[in-house]
């Protein structure tokens, strides 16, 4: 589950999940539902395998985040469906999507950055909850 909160020019995202893995997943959907309108209509034709490294929840976040960021910019990638695995020493993700078509896909915001500003990533009774503000 994830939602967004009010931000001063900015945008926040707020991410809960059972474990690291689904909250990873699910911050990764908030960013790119901020970014397109109708994410379903983003069809799972592509995949990539992302690594990241970090052993700190919070910052590995901000990572994985940019580095889905940094595919938008550079491949003009939507990407729609994540599978992550978090480990003590970083993650390994597959994220499937297809590249931006402007006939189909219609931009609702565009991510400038994601930002350390309000970081957070923290264990919330049985479960997991993040929050990361990006610069719209």
């Amino acid at each position: 589950m994830y939602e967004y909160f009010e931000h001063t020019a900015d945008l926040g995202i707020r991410a809960r999940a059972a474990d690291l893995n689904g909250l990873f997943a699910e911050a990764a959907t908030a960013l790119f539902a901020a970014v397109v309108d109708g994410l379903d209509s983003v069809r799972p034709v592509q995949q990539v395998e992302i690594a990241v490294e970090g052993a700190e929840p919070d910052y590995l976040l901000f990572d994985w985040l940019r580095e889905l960021l940094f595919r938008l910019d550079a491949e003009h990638l939507l990407l729609s469906k994540f599978d992550v695995r978090v480990t003590e020493t970083g993650l390994k993700a597959t994220a499937t999507g297809e590249p931006l078509d402007p006939a189909r896909h219609v931009l609702s915001h565009e991510v400038k950055a994601i930002t350390y500003h309000g970081l957070r990533v923290e264990r919330e009774g049985d479960g997991w909850i993040a929050e990361v503000i990006v610069d719209i």
